[in-house]
């Protein structure tokens, strides 16, 4: 099993390293590739460095080499945090982000003054005090601390973002990836605290060992992560939006709401702009003459739907309207769907199920 593990180590090291000089070297993948991926491969290249180095031999059997890869602790949660962001709301990097990696810093520095410049001698007197291995288990809990809160903080963000869509799109953009990125890495830390606690009432070597299965876990999420953010940019490219206070710029009163609502839907019907694949909320605005605050207080307000939901209820209509003519003998479902505006089966079947109560076809069927 340890020959695995190493395997597995140098593994990830080479495969890091190379993902670092396709990035650096190549101008097309630097630009297709959010800068914090590249940064994530960057802390994930020194935490595997420092067992690698220890492995080699190539400064002898030295245990403090293995120390090295405490430096990409702190380092790890902040910069997931600082990915999910830049990638959810279009915010490039400023020197106020630095703020989030003082503490790795002074992690960084506590490592090297504690750990690596010490003499031997004072390192096994620690040792035979126990006083290193309480020091060990403080450093842990502080990084999963810090790892779990920027877990949690990137989490938040995207769940806010992905709620906030329906209030802005009338279509459903692939956020997926970015849910499935932070469950794994969820699933690794949940499993490094029940280690953890279970090495505070037992063993001294139960969590010691299962870290070095969970980095690996985390490394090989990122390197995935890497890999399709080269090959594959479009999961990283997500609309990001604007979003304006609530209502902070609207002055309409209820009589001139009354008379917007009653525009809207006439608008609706005549024109239908929901036949437009993609339409926005900033879109329909300008078409009805008015602000996206306006818009959204409108739909709140006099019709009781976020916009999301508002055009996709004209679309099944539209969609039930072409399902009773010719052109339903030549297209599927989906075909029809797409007609009425949708872009999405999975979007199609929720909207109708969530309007009609069943499914397009049992809910034709019952016609019959």
């Amino acid at each position: 099993m340890e020959t695995f593990i190493n395997q597995l180590v140098y593994f990830g090291f080479f495969q890091s390293l190379f993902l670092l000089c396709v990035y650096w070297f190549s101008a097309k993948n630097r630009k297709n590739i959010n800068g914090y991926i590249a940064f994530l491969i960057f802390v994930l290249f020194i935490g595997l460095s420092g067992r690698v180095l220890y492995l080699s031999k190539v400064f002898g059997n030295n245990f403090r080499l293995i120390t090295i890869s405490e430096f990409a602790i702190l380092l790890f949660g902040a910069t997931v945090f600082l990915f999910t962001k830049s990638s959810l709301t279009d915010q490039r990097f400023t020197a106020k982000d630095l703020v989030h990696y003082i503490p790795g810093a002074v992690y960084i520095l506590f490592v090297v003054f504690y750990f690596i410049t010490p003499s031997d001698a004072v390192i096994i007197d620690r040792v035979k005090r126990g006083e290193l291995y309480t020091v060990v288990n403080v450093l842990v809990g502080i990084g999963l601390t810090f790892n779990c809160t920027y877990w949690i903080l990137s989490l938040r963000q995207f769940l806010r973002f992905r709620n906030n869509l329906k209030d802005e799109l009338s279509y459903s953009v692939k956020t997926q990836f970015y849910f499935n990125f932070l469950m794994a890495i969820g699933v690794c830390l949940l499993v490094w605290i029940g280690m953890y606690f279970i090495s505070l009432f037992g063993p001294e070597t139960i969590e010691r060992e299962a870290r070095k299965f969970i980095w690996l876990g985390i490394a090989f999420i990122i390197l995935f992560i890497a890999y399709y953010g080269m090959i594959a940019p479009d999961l990283f490219r997500i609309q990001a939006l604007s979003l304006p206070q609530k209502y902070t710029q609207s002055r309409l009163s209820h009589a001139e709401l009354d008379a917007l609502k009653t525009q809207l839907e006439h608008m609706m019907t005549a024109q239908k702009p929901y036949l437009k694949g993609k339409l926005m909320k900033a879109e329909l605005a300008a078409m009805l003459g008015i602000s996206n605050p306006e818009l959204a207080r409108l739909l709140n307000e006099c019709i009781g739907m976020n916009f999301f939901d508002f055009v996709n209820y004209y679309r099944i209509k539209e969609f039930i309207a072409l399902a009773k003519t010719d052109k339903a003998k030549e297209l599927t479902f989906f075909g029809l769907a797409q007609e009425a505006g949708f872009n999405s089966k999975t979007t199609f079947n929720k909207a109708f199920r969530s309007l009609m109560g069943t499914s397009p076809s049992a809910y034709f069927n019952s016609d019959l």
